[in-house]
């Protein structure tokens, strides 16, 4: 299973505590002066593949030690609709307090698995592999991309550090002429990062056959239709490994996968996924206990 360092989820934790809960909570704070006993459970509304729940249990827990947790579904598992998927017990207060942000963390990154997972699915039995982007929120990029593996999909560059893309922005600051491209790739190989490897996006036939005479190792066909991504397949004809990005949804993915394709990058894994629909049920453990007696 992807796993998340401990300390990335410590650090959106406290992070999400500080902006939720620094002023203290005084609906709860009238409401209940003294503690009183709760039983709560977070239950899927659809089916989803669950991430976050790492995160989730980190929060209550920091809100409250004594609160006991029981996880039914963990990071990476599929949960059914009408499902439960965390069990608690302790303090109700400390179950409100920590309510929004444990729900925050398990409703966006299931909604990023659970998209990521539909995706793969979707191209099964083709060789290309889903694909993130850098298209995260600031401070969340690690949590996102965790979310995708658990999803099954992979990582695309973690950071503008893990690899030569050259894109169009890029081309703009060089001298444009028909050998921007192979001129890009020429001084990427010849830098310090010469040894990562070098991407180069395109959007025509012509850029194709740029990168192909510039050798880079990628070549990212952007926003083409699969009749022109087989044509491209055709000119790099096994010289790069392909990719596709751009206008990608589950509607055509698989006709993408379908025309040869090695990768696709999706950035809508980070930045459009719904957030899944889960309820946190909440009851007085007192007037349980009274009703079962």
């Amino acid at each position: 299973m992807a796993r998340l360092p401990t300390a990335e989820i410590r650090r959106a934790v406290r992070l999400g505590l500080e902006e939720d809960l620094g002023q203290g909570d005084v609906t709860t704070s009238v409401l209940f002066p003294k503690p009183i006993p709760a039983c709560a459970t977070i239950v899927a509304q659809q089916r989803c593949v669950v991430a976050g729940m790492a995160a989730a249990v980190q929060t209550f827990l920091v809100v409250d030690p004594t609160l006991t947790l029981s996880v039914v579904r963990h990071d990476g598992e599929l949960a059914q609709k009408g499902e439960s998927i965390l069990h608690m017990t302790g303090d109700g207060r400390s179950i409100l307090q920590a309510e929004r942000v444990a729900l925050n963390f398990l409703q966006h990154l299931s909604g990023i698995a659970t998209l990521t997972h539909q995706f793969c699915t979707a191209i099964k039995g083709y060789r290309a592999v889903i694909l993130d982007t850098r298209k995260t929120l600031p401070g969340w990029r690690a949590l996102q991309k965790w979310a995708v593996r658990l999803g099954t999909g992979r990582n695309h560059r973690m950071s503008l550090g893990d690899g030569v893309l050259v894109k169009d922005n890029h081309l703009a600051l060089l001298r444009r002429t028909n050998q921007a491209i192979r001129s890009a790739c020429r001084l990427a190989k010849a830098g310090a990062a010469g040894s990562l490897p070098i991407i180069v996006e395109v959007e025509s036939l012509l850029e194709v056959q740029q990168a192909i005479a510039g050798k880079a190792d990628i070549i990212l066909l952007d926003n083409m239709t699969p009749a022109m991504v087989r044509r491209s397949i055709k000119l790099i004809n096994g010289r790069a490994t392909v990719e596709v990005s751009g206008g990608i949804t589950l509607r055509n993915v698989r006709a993408m996968a379908a025309a040869g394709i090695d990768r696709i990058s999706i950035g809508a894994l980070t930045h459009s996924a719904p957030a899944v629909s889960l309820s946190l049920i909440m009851t007085s453990a007192k007037k349980r206990s009274h009703q079962s007696g």
